[in-house]
């Protein structure tokens, strides 16, 4: 398979860019940070990315999406992390919509997909229950309520969960909390009696709430797929996710390499361009390096998507650990060759640095997929 995007793909690409750059530049994201905005995100904004078929772009064309494949979403997802850029694209359009279209039934997928991909739906998927990724420490009751059931427990930073008009909730149906076997998935409506959400605002101004159920009631056509059964499924969204944000922390790599290179060919120090220092050119080689090594392995993942279904959790897993190595590196790197201005909030390369932090952690850590990964190699 050739790691490359095709001729759509890279027109997709460039769309974004010149849409993302003209209207979502970084200084947007400081400007809702520092007003304090309880949206977190502009709706205007989020109206012309779905406009433009942004929101759709995974979901097949009998539901109203595009169609385009994941590598197309891995491509846009890419520019958005180089602006920054706020918005329910990546919680929504990947992770909520992958959910029910891998678990939900076809009435289920006709009622929500379509108005995904519109925008005017948003969903959020309520995994976490604790500070590190654990995917199958699910606490969070299910129980048969009447004809339907009732939920009962506590998420933990659920990305957009606080503007989220749907939630696909992981809840356990039976067994204890690190099995597979017992976790089910519910669509939940985000206002429901006895749902409380408080917004949480990450260090890097990413959205996300924790989001508490206390006896919430929901009828039987809320489950998605079988009872006690989504784990398959559940582990395909979650490997999907894992693609995209490593398409994400790609972009937000690369911006923050360009703008440090900048840097280096502008800064003199004793009336010599610091770019000319062997020392610095040499890390700057080494930065360089390993982002090409992102680049293939994310666009991989993303391909396995769709061409490749059974490599996915191998090279989703892969591109997740090669993300966050890569965003450390090159983010405490950037800092480091900017010196001090580097450490100010006024210059945008101290935002990179926080955004890598925060998405290094979202979907599991190095050290969660490297374990991941040699398991799944059988060692």
């Amino acid at each position: 398979m050739a790691l490359t995007l095709n001729e759509e793909q890279r027109l997709l690409r460039e769309t974004a860019r010149e849409f993302l750059g003209a209207n979502a530049p970084v200084g947007a994201l400081r400007a809702l940070r520092d007003a304090r905005d309880p949206l977190g995100y502009s709706r205007e904004l989020w109206t012309r990315m779905a406009g433009l078929g942004w929101a759709g772009i995974i979901i097949p064309e009998e539901f109203g999406g595009l169609g385009f494949g994941f590598a197309g979403l891995g491509a846009v997802l890419e520019e958005t992390g180089r602006t920054l850029t706020a918005s329910p694209l990546f919680a929504s359009c990947v992770l909520g919509a992958s959910a029910v279209l891998l678990a939900g039934s076809r009435a289920q997928k006709e009622a929500v997909l379509p108005r995904v991909a519109s925008g005017e739906l948003c969903l959020a998927l309520a995994l976490e229950e604790s500070h590190r990724h654990d995917p199958c420490g699910v606490h969070l009751e299910a129980r048969r309520h009447g004809e339907g059931f009732r939920l009962n427990g506590a998420k933990q930073f659920v990305l957009d969960g606080h503007s989220a008009d749907q939630l696909v909730v992981v809840a356990r149906s039976r067994g204890t909390a690190g099995a597979t076997d017992g976790i089910s998935l519910f669509l939940v409506d985000a206002n429901a009696p006895g749902i409380t959400r408080k917004r949480s605002l990450l260090m890097d101004s990413r959205n996300a709430a924790r989001i508490e159920f206390a006896n919430v009631d929901v009828g039987a056509d809320a489950l998605l797929g079988t009872e006690g059964e989504a784990w398959p499924a559940l582990e395909q969204v979650l490997d999907r996710g894992r693609a995209a944000i490593a398409a994400e922390m790609l972009g937000g790599v690369q911006e923050t390499f360009e703008r440090t290179v900048d840097y280096l060919k502008q800064r003199e120090q004793f009336g010599t361009k610091i770019g000319t220092f062997q020392a610095l050119q040499h890390r700057a080689a080494h930065m360089f390096s390993e982002i090409e090594l992102l680049k293939s392995v994310v666009l991989d993942a993303c391909a396995n998507v769709d061409a490749n279904p059974a490599l996915l959790p191998l090279s989703a897993s892969l591109a997740k650990a090669k993300a966050n190595d890569t965003f450390e590196l090159v983010s405490n790197e950037a800092v480091q060759m900017h010196g001090g201005i580097g450490t100010t909030d006024e210059l945008d390369i101290g935002l990179f640095l926080k955004r890598s932090r925060v998405a290094m952690q979202i979907l599991g850590d190095a050290r969660f997929h490297r374990a991941r990964y040699a398991t799944l190699r059988g060692f």
